[in-house]
């Protein structure tokens, strides 16, 4: 698994090798990671090697570490779990200081001269990437709704190498058929990237369903307590693995030693977290499909009765995320048709804080207009002002339903009473 990133090229083995066992259960297989096989005290956690220089044996003999820009014994074990995680078709992931630099580095793939199709309702912070930086480059960006097959061959062109998607899309929970795109993609040449930040590998596996790259941004659920960022590139090639590997050492955009180490605590618990966030954020969905004021509901594992239209678009994505993936995650986006209100819902929440990003332990709540996406200008915004997005966390569920009433009563109108939770 391991890739030449040394920069006299040198292809060292690292004797401490980290190891993953796919035979076990994901949650299992996450907990029992050995992160140092070999080493002669034999750590339950990996230690952190803060160290930004190696001692080399002689001058022209050289270890498999000597400067953890190039590499860092820490971030090796991180790396293999995240490489693990992925499953049997991922070559190597590799670490990076934030999800944008993650991003970023995957775009390095392309050339002047090459086109990159996005979907329509991108993270606000890819656009910008895209947009103000890629675009420079001599890149040319697309965006396209990447869930209608149609838009996608329509989209392309003879300079189009990369087409990248979320999918669920972040915040309207569109679902992309990743195995359709994919193999059509395939038969132009053309790469399919995923950004699987909503859904993490133990949710979802795009590698498998014909992805090329998948991106995460860690700081959400591998970290999972919103106090490291961190990002991850997870490759299928070889080719594509080099190519990483070059730019993380090259640009040093690569993961602290200690960043690296509260990533491998954060996994840990990844399971357990998603579980519990999953089954309360299914409450609060089902809960928000009762109200009047609720006008639209995006959520990729709940349909309300109106959309359950044969043949109809809500209907399609559900069945077909269920195909994809083994969870609906904890993101979910509502609309209520007054920015106005929206506004008084989100203002009035307390357990629910209002914050940017997303996936921590903790409950959290935007209006994506005015935060993620505020980058978005005006006239290219897809996004209807007055959405809200909430991040249901740990927190017991009948204090997150009562605190999403109190929201629903700020709004003024009728409010359909949250049902009572016992608490044990």
């Amino acid at each position: 698994r391991l890739v030449d990133r040394h920069p006299r090229g040198q292809k060292m083995p690292y004797s401490n090798a980290p190891t993953y066992n796919s035979q076990w259960h994901p949650s299992t297989a996450m907990v029992a990671f050995n992160p140092a096989p070999n080493d002669p005290f034999k750590p339950t956690s990996m230690p952190i090697y803060q160290s930004a220089t190696f001692i080399q044996p002689s001058s022209t003999e050289f270890n498999e570490y000597d400067y953890t820009r190039s590499g860092n014994p820490t971030r090796t074990a991180l790396e293999t779990l995240v490489a693990g995680m992925e499953g049997t078709n991922c070559d190597a992931a590799f670490a990076f200081s934030t999800g944008m630099a993650a991003l970023g580095a995957m775009t390095r793939i392309l050339q002047a001269g090459d086109e990159i199709l996005c979907n329509a309702d991108i993270y606000g912070g890819m656009y910008r990437l895209l947009g103000k930086v890629v675009a420079r480059n001599g890149v040319s960006v697309k965006f396209v709704e990447s869930w209608n097959m149609e838009n996608v061959v329509k989209a392309i062109s003879p300079k189009t190498k990369i087409v990248h998607i979320e999918s669920p899309s972040n915040p309207l929970m569109h679902v992309t058929d990743i195995r359709r795109l994919s193999t059509f993609l395939h038969s132009k040449g053309i790469l399919l990237t995923v950004d699987n930040t909503i859904m993490t590998p133990y949710l979802m596996k795009p590698l498998d369903l014909g992805a090329d790259i998948v991106v995460h941004s860690a700081t959400k659920f591998f970290g999972g307590h919103a106090d490291t960022m961190a990002g991850f590139v997870c490759c299928k090639s070889k080719q594509h693995s080099k190519t990483i590997a070059f730019h993380q050492n090259a640009e040093g955009i690569a993961l602290s030693p200690f960043d690296c180490f509260l990533m491998l605590r954060g996994i840990k618990t990844m399971p357990i977290r998603m579980d519990r966030g999953m089954a309360n954020a299914m409450k609060v969905a089902e809960y928000l499909a009762k109200q009047p004021s609720v006008k639209k509901l995006h959520y990729a594992g709940f349909l309300r009765e109106e959309d359950r239209v044969a043949n109809g678009e809500k209907a399609r994505a559900f069945a077909l995320h269920r195909t994809q993936a083994r969870g609906a995650g904890v993101l979910l986006s509502f609309e209520t048709g007054d920015v106005a209100k929206s506004q008084k819902f989100v203002d009035a929440l307390k357990i629910f804080k209002i914050t940017v990003s997303f996936g921590g332990c903790g409950s959290v709540v935007e209006m994506p207009c005015n935060l993620s996406h505020a980058s978005i200008p005006e006239e290219e915004l897809v996004l209807p002002r007055d959405l809200v997005r909430m991040s249901v966390g740990v927190e017991d569920i009948g204090d997150i339903l009562s605190d999403v009433e109190q929201g629903l009563r700020a709004m003024g109108g009728s409010v359909i009473p949250a049902p009572a939770h016992s608490r044990l």
